[in-house]
């Protein structure tokens, strides 16, 4: 635990949740459940949800008048790392994205009676969710080039089109699904975010994607869905019309405090793993695989590195929960890429120090390969990021980036 950012809250809870998550997850984690069907283990992890409601640690995420701890964001993400430690550690407690970014989401805007019918049992962990918004046939760096439509029919918004990535689709009640309602807007105010129930007619879950050969079920799945002609009430819209992108921003700003502490999390996991194996690992008589100077030189990268990322993220956390998102978003997009980056080097070295092992599925390391390698495609690539704030930044020296449309330099070539 960072102390800078520590406070009584985080003091009391955050070593509850280590024990629980070492006691009761870890010895889970074994090549049979880490084979990316979940439900190998949902059953499971459904018993220890049981434990964690009967220590009094359900909830964590949620605002005092939704009966949660009414946690910040900054203490949230401290609790996060803790829950990283396991691949099981986010559901377990039911703070797993998406369903995580949709209770928020629907806390604040849906209408009374969704929020009855699907956020009450979301937040008892009865049921789950999932966010439909990326599509195949188009680039998901520029979101607001979208295929999928929602007419207003009489009563109903009648959708019609294809996603794909719409993560833990798969046994989900419903989903939260980006569409077009005026395609004549400006291009930021053209959709808007309907719940779908998944028993709809119309609502095909075409396949759930395999992910670098995991097969990927249950929540752990990341599904392809089709929505012809699905027909649900026009009450069914969350937020106002053409507020799509608005609320998927605001989503997405915690979102991506929640993610990037879980990463931290993660990349603690694989750093100690590494610091074992490197002083334990015999590599002629009395020589261990730690007093190499590369194996050294990744370690003292790892630590500093970790120690950073943790810092950033905290301090936007605290600034989001201060200022808000919008005032934040240059360190929101700075941490995505900086925190995704990171991890991947320490479970790429951490791979590396186990060498052949390192591959099997007889250590945790290869489960975070294949699964958190996407963490430079999701939420928007790193090269978005990079670019928005780079453009941030150059905008206060004077240079607007953005002067020059490609129509412009056609022109000035020709």
């Amino acid at each position: 635990m960072e102390p800078l950012f520590a406070t009584d809250q985080t003091k009391a809870l955050v070593p509850r949740i280590r024990e629980f998550v070492l006691n009761e997850l870890v010895p889970l984690e074994t090549s049979e459940h880490l084979t990316g069907n979940f439900s190998k283990v949902a059953a499971i992890l459904d018993q220890k949800r049981e434990l964690v409601r009967k220590a009094g640690l359900w909830g964590l995420q949620h605002s005092l008048d939704e009966g949660g701890l009414g946690l910040s964001l900054c203490e949230f993400g401290q609790v996060s790392e803790a829950l990283a430690w396991s691949p099981f550690g986010h559901y377990t407690f039911n703070c797993q994205a998406p369903d995580i970014g949709n209770m928020e989401l629907m806390h604040k805007y849906a209408p009374e009676p969704l929020k009855r019918r699907y956020l009450e049992p979301l937040r008892d962990g009865h049921i789950r969710s999932c966010f439909s918004m990326t599509e195949p046939e188009f680039a998901g760096s520029n979101p607001t080039r979208m295929g999928t439509t929602a007419v207003r029919v009489g009563n109903d918004w009648v959708i019609n089109g294809h996603k794909w990535f719409t993560s833990s689709a798969d046994g989900s009640a419903f989903a939260v699904v980006m569409a077009v309602t005026n395609p004549d807007a400006a291009p930021h105010r053209r959709a808007s975010m309907i719940l779908v129930p998944t028993d709809t007619h119309g609502f095909e879950l075409v396949r759930n994607i395999s992910i670098m050969g995991d097969g990927s079920d249950h929540w752990g799945s990341h599904a392809e869905v089709r929505y012809t002609d699905v027909r649900v009430p026009a009450t069914n819209l969350i937020g106002g019309e053409g507020m799509g992108f608005v609320l998927a921003q605001e989503r997405l700003g915690p979102g991506r405090i929640h993610h990037c502490m879980r990463w931290i999390g993660i990349s603690e996991r694989c750093f100690d793993l590494m610091c074992r194996r490197a002083a334990t690992r015999e590599m002629e008589d009395g020589v261990m695989l730690g007093e190499k100077q590369f194996v050294q030189g990744w370690i003292a990268e790892s630590r500093a590195q970790i120690d950073a990322a943790r810092l950033m993220v905290l301090r936007t956390a605290q600034n989001i929960d201060q200022f808000g998102a919008a005032a934040v978003r240059n360190q929101i997009s700075e941490i995505k890429f900086f925190v995704a980056d990171i991890m991947l080097n320490v479970v790429d070295r951490a791979i590396q120090t186990y060498g052949a092992m390192g591959i099997t599925d007889d250590v945790l390391l290869p489960w975070y390969y294949r699964h958190e390698r996407g963490a430079r495609i999701y939420d928007g690539a790193d090269e978005v990021h990079k670019t928005a704030l780079a453009r941030s930044i150059l905008k206060e020296y004077g240079l607007d980036t953005k002067r020059n449309k490609p129509a412009d330099l056609a022109a000035a070539r020709a």
